[in-house]
């Protein structure tokens, strides 16, 4: 069974220690992320770069959250209403199996994600299809070398595993770029 795994929970000071290394408002920003846009969060958790997406499309847009983890989405909905974030819609389930949409999404993010799914086209090819035909679909994940956070190197994707992956998905790779020491963010769009 294909499935994406959290496994431990974390505290608003682990948010604030990875705040140090990833600024996910500087990410979405850098994404052409805009007021009024539908975002997918896959993999979404607790809402590290859901939260600030919520806050970036504003009430005029949407954010959608898919995860398995039912603990992480009632903290992300709590956390969502702490802040009056009614633009918050969450889902729970494994992204191999969910489709929310035909071509809805402005964006569909991953984030830190994508090497954990047992089944990565298969995600892609369900995010190509949430996707707009002038919408992108975003890879930010860890670079494939020994870094002091995050997973062992075998686990990583290279920039160019992860873009053949899209590729394979029908999806068209336009930028590839470097993102904090630790990140890479790669932006494809549906297949032409």
């Amino acid at each position: 069974m294909a499935h994406h795994t959290r496994v431990k929970r974390r505290s608003p000071e682990d948010e604030g220690g990875r705040r140090r290394w990833q600024h996910p408002e500087s990410i979405l920003e850098g994404i052409g992320l805009v007021s009024g846009a539908t975002f997918i969060d896959v993999g979404c958790g607790e809402g590290f770069f859901a939260l600030p997406a919520a806050r970036m499309v504003g009430p005029h847009g949407r954010v959608c959250g898919i995860d398995i983890d039912a603990e992480a989405l009632d903290l992300l909905q709590e956390k969502a209403f702490s802040e009056g974030l009614d633009n918050v819609v969450l889902h729970r389930g494994m992204a191999e199996e969910i489709v929310l949409c035909d071509g809805c999404a402005d964006v569909v993010f991953f984030g830190i994600d994508l090497h954990d799914f047992i089944d990565p086209v298969r995600v892609l090819e369900n995010a190509r299809q949430m996707a707009r035909s002038t919408g992108m679909v975003v890879d930010v994940d860890w670079k494939k070398e020994p870094l002091p956070l995050g997973p062992p190197p075998a686990k990583k994707f290279s920039t160019e595993h992860a873009a053949s992956l899209m590729a394979e998905a029908g999806l068209w790779v336009t930028a590839v770029a470097e993102s904090g020491p630790y990140h890479y963010v790669i932006t494809a769009m549906p297949g032409r």
